[in-house]
């Protein structure tokens, strides 16, 4: 099917190659340069035709260059400056002076999806960044460059593995399934399934991100959108929010870019344990408390073990340095018709574990724009591939919890031919703690992503167009598993898990666009409809005793198969949606939208349901009263929006009964329960807010606040074991509330001859409540939840102390009944953030550029691990002194069942909170005169870091993933780097 499709689309690309070639339309090249109040030249300004959707931007020195035929007016627009308009004519060199404007806040033009808006005019809340933000960051996934950019949009990686899918929250969690909350991921106007893909390696928990393949360089801007005006023309894909990447296209000045960066990665923190002497001296007062002679099978490394053998395992398991190297290159061009970009890019990534292992990423992309010569038709052709491999130790290999808990005089692992020291752990009774390190994983992922834009003017103002999607995701991988890996008294054999996923989607969206002005009023139109189809196919086996390592995998030379499974699945959705956009005077702006989806996941009678919203704003800056009495206010707006959106985040055919084959011949078990009554999960969003202007625009600040209400909550309703099923579907009479406010702010603080300084900041107040729960003390989730509280809670004992008898860890018996159980945990955590930001600045000099962004996160952690004091593991130092206030030092099964107690109270509740320099580029263009002889355009050197410094109380190594205390979420990164533009 793959081969075909692509076949296809090669004879259509050629086929439209033909029909509207790349020469024979000749135009006036125009070029010049936009300079400032004191002749500084601008960089980044919007230069844009009139009447037609293509223009560019100015390059560093202010300089650009467009194509454009006699009767065009070329507009010049910038953040902080007046529009300005200049006919075309006879000119071929258009130099402009921009001046500051009061009225030029907004002037930045947002991609709301199905059509665009300048910032000034929209209604709904719409977050951007442009690929300068984007495309220097050493990263694998674009989502992690959002991190502290956003207001209400948190980003965790949750591991440090590249590839893994990191957890994206908009304005908080909506739905009680983790599988409900993802958001819409669309690129270049095609939705990607944004579940991330299962794996058996060390992914399993966080799985494959479906974005892992793109090129960070080829992405032009990310917006993300918001609330229920901006959502709901998407309907029920947009209730967990919307993220849109727009890659890059061939407009601006033609030629060839390359940029190259290289570096290394280290882990960011080391906790401060114990040296083998003071280990060893815990243990033994061990020992001495609890009245136990130590033998060779209770203080093995008292006694078996070397006392004066002493290994720093946080040196051994995360001290190495993980290389980094990307390279990149574009080329674009055309002519005044049609132009094009072409784009290709590798990135590897090494490891800071003791293990070989290696990410690998090739990406390729092409971009093709056209225009027919009366403007009426327009094309346009995307087209993203990614190939990446990623090489992981099989899932069981733990190095981040062997790193702080192993014993700092525990033996050597190896031998000193390579092999696993299975002998000297063994006489301790235990298995080496590398067990299974030979065990490797390759993950080979292709991802396909395409679209086709059609559009043509039927008349003036009213346009027909078509989207077309295609996308072909595919993962294969092979968990190795060699005899070696494991104790050989166990007698194991050689192993192998094989899977392969598959994941295809087409879709078709025609639309029909309409706009037109009568006098003050100025009408935009659009209706439109959508089909869709996804594909999802899985298939996993387990191959059993191949005669040689070098075999494994093969699943032909696999003495058994065992463990066979495959899953077939089939999603169509389609939709009709429509918008009405409104604007009177340029002061008063309304945004209707509304939609009626359709899913498969649904019976029928359920399967349809309707979504929209209603979005308002008024720039009361325009009105007459302000024009003389208020002139330090340059711009003011108030917005508001209220609508639905849906849920079908379910799987598939839930509402039927399944079956599946038995191992045997001839025979059908039952897997799920049917349920065709459950139905759509509703989102209900409201936001007001106020943008302001002051100053001519120099400082801008907008504050907006929300309230979001997910029902009719679709779960896996869990069921008695008796049943024989799990959990059946099912909609439950909860309601979940998100609100907060969000504020952004930015300043233009000095522009003065050649220095500039600009700072942007955002914080948001998000608070996450389960409001409604009928019934929820006789449910299954009446130890999971809590109404009045967030969903993402820890219900913990009251810690009272220590207990004056017997000096171990007591918590509290709330009822009085003899018995510690769930009844008695009654102290609530709110493991949600209290707040959360960045402060992001940008400070320039002629050729000298810096920017640093510092993320900053308040919030309640738990440290879990390192202060059980007297077992054969390693703790932090702060825990290993005793005193009138300490516990007792013990390993009797009284201290531990104690211990095992107060890992679940109160006491383990961390500041989790942090401030972190994020980001820091530092960058240098080398002066025109000296690189323009040798035909280079522009030429920059810099250097990037990332995760530099974190400021925090918390205990455990990061901060950014608070729970338990020995996870980290992203590395030190520090990259050196050149671009070179031709």
């Amino acid at each position: 099917m793959k081969f075909s499709y692509r076949q296809h689309l090669l004879r259509a690309t050629l086929f439209l190659l033909g029909v509207f070639p790349l020469s024979g339309f000749c135009q006036q090249i125009i070029k010049g340069q936009v300079t400032g109040p004191q002749d500084l030249p601008i960089p980044g300004v919007n230069i844009q035709i009139q009447g037609a959707n293509r223009g560019t931007t100015s390059n560093f020195e202010g300089e650009y260059q467009l194509v454009a035929r006699k009767q065009d007016t070329l507009v010049f627009t910038y953040m902080g400056y007046a529009p300005q308009k200049v006919a075309v004519d006879e000119q071929t060199q258009i130099n402009i002076q921009l001046q500051e404007n009061e009225n030029s806040l907004g002037d930045l033009v947002i991609n709301a999806g199905y059509y665009q808006v300048k910032d000034r005019e929209r209604t709904g809340n719409i977050a951007k960044i442009t690929a300068e933000e984007i495309e220097l960051q050493p990263l694998v996934s674009p989502l992690q460059a959002l991190q502290g950019r956003m207001a209400g949009v948190e980003i965790s990686s949750g591991t440090d593995t590249p590839g893994a899918a990191p957890t994206i929250r908009i304005r908080g969690q909506n739905s009680l399934r983790t599988e409900g909350n993802y958001p819409l991921y669309i690129i270049d106007g095609v939705p990607i399934n944004s579940t991330p893909v299962e794996s058996n390696t060390s992914l399993s928990f966080a799985g494959i991100d479906p974005l892992s393949t793109m090129n960070l360089s080829n992405i032009e801007n990310i917006e993300v959108l918001k609330d229920a005006d901006a959502t709901a023309i998407y309907g029920s894909r947009g209730a967990n929010g919307v993220i849109l990447i727009s890659t890059k296209k061939g407009e601006g000045q033609k030629g060839i870019q390359a940029r190259l960066y290289s570096g290394i990665s280290t882990v960011p923190n080391k906790l401060d344990l114990l040296n083998t002497q003071q280990y060893l001296k815990v243990r033994r007062q061990a020992f001495n408390n609890d009245g136990v002679e130590p033998d060779e099978f209770n203080a093995y490394d008292l006694l078996l073990w070397d006392q004066t053998r002493e290994t720093d395992w946080q040196e051994e398991f995360l001290g190495g340095t993980a290389n980094i190297t990307d390279v990149s290159i574009s080329a674009q061009g055309g002519n005044d018709r049609t132009h094009f970009r072409l784009n290709g890019a590798f990135h590897q990534q090494g490891t800071i574990y003791p293990a070989d292992l290696q990410y690998q990423k090739i990406t390729g992309g092409a971009h093709l724009d056209h225009r027919s010569k009366d403007e009426k038709f327009q094309l346009g052709l995307a087209i993203n591939y990614g190939v990446d491999q990623n090489e992981l130790l099989g899932d069981g290999v733990d190095f981040n919890t062997n790193a702080f808990t192993l014993s700092p005089n525990a033996p050597a692992l190896y031998l000193d031919d390579g092999s696993l020291n299975w002998e000297e752990w063994g006489e301790a009774g235990l298995n080496n703690p590398l067990e299974g390190i030979f065990n490797t994983s390759t993950t080979r992922t292709h991802n396909l992503i395409t679209s086709l834009n059609l559009s043509y003017e039927i008349a003036k103002g009213l346009e027909v167009k078509t989207n077309f999607g295609f996308t072909d995701f595919n993962s294969d991988e092979v968990v190795k598993m060699p005899q070696r890996s494991y104790n050989p008294a166990g007698m194991p054999l050689h192993r192998s898990l094989n899977t392969q996923s598959q994941r295809q989607s087409w879709i078709i969206e025609p639309q029909l666009n309409y706009q037109h002005q009568w006098g003050k009023l100025n009408l935009n139109a659009l209706v439109g409809s959508t089909l869709q189809e996804n594909q999802y196919d899985t298939f996993s086996v387990q191959g059993e005793n191949y005669v040689a390592e070098a075999l494994i995998g093969n699943l032909g030379a696999a003495e058994s198969l065992i463990n066979g499974v495959a899953r077939n699945t089939q999603y169509r959705y389609q939709a009709v949606f429509a918008r009405l956009g409104l604007d009177w005077d340029q002061k008063y702006y309304l945004n209707l939208t509304g939609r009626r989806d359709g899913s498969s996941r649904f019976a029928q009678g359920n399967r349809f349901a309707n979504f929209g919203a209603i979005g308002a704003a008024w720039i009361f800056t325009e009105a007459s009263f302000f024009e003389e009495n208020m002139e330090w206010l340059s711009f003011g707006k108030f917005r508001g929006s209220y609508g639905t959106t849906g849920s079908d985040q379910i799987p598939d055919y839930g509402y039927l009964d399944a079956y599946e084959a038995t191992q045997g011949p001839g025979g059908l078990y039952p897997t799920a329960l049917a349920n065709p009554q459950y139905s759509w999960e509703v989102n209900k969003k409201g936001e007001i807010a106020l943008q302001l202007g002051f100053l001519k625009d120099r400082i801008s600040l907008g504050a907006s606040a929300y309230r979001n209400r997910s029902s009719n909550q679709l779960v896996g309703y869990p069921l008695p074991a008796t049943t024989g099923f799990n959990s059946v579907q099912a909609n439950l009479a909860a309601t979940v509330e998100n609100r907060g406010w969000e504020v952004e702010f930015s300043s233009d603080n000095i522009r003065k001859g050649n220095f500039r300084w600009q700072t942007s900041f955002n914080i948001s107040f998000p608070k996450n409540e389960l409001i409604r729960y009928p019934g929820l003390e006789q449910s299954p989730y009446a130890n999971t939840y809590r109404e009045g509280h967030p969903l993402n809670i820890a219900l913990l004992y009251e810690y009272t102390g220590i207990d004056p008898e017997t000096g171990y860890y007591s918590v509290k018996d709330q009822n009085e009944d003899g018995v510690l159980n769930q009844e008695d945990q009654v102290v609530i955590q709110d493991r949600t953030r209290e707040y959360f930001g960045g402060i992001n600045n940008s400070l320039s000099y002629k050729g000298i550029s810096l920017q640093f962004l510092v993320q900053f996160v308040k919030q309640e952690g738990s440290f879990t691990s390192l202060f059980n004091s007297g077992f054969p593991e390693n703790q932090l130092q702060e825990f290993s002194s005793t005193s009138a206030t300490d516990h007792q030092i013990s390993q009797t099964p009284e201290a531990s069942l104690a211990y095992s107690r107060v890992v679940e109270s109160d006491l383990v509740i961390d500041d989790a909170s942090f401030i972190r320099l994020k980001t820091l580029n530092l960058s240098y263009s080398l002066p025109a005169d000296w690189i323009s002889p040798l035909g280079i355009n522009q030429a920059k050197f810099f250097m990037t870091g990332q995760n530099l410094w974190t400021l925090t109380d918390y205990r455990g190594i990061d901060p950014d993933t608070p729970i338990g205390g020995l996870a980290f979420s992203g590395l030190r990164t520090f990259t050196t780097g050149l671009q070179v533009n031709f």
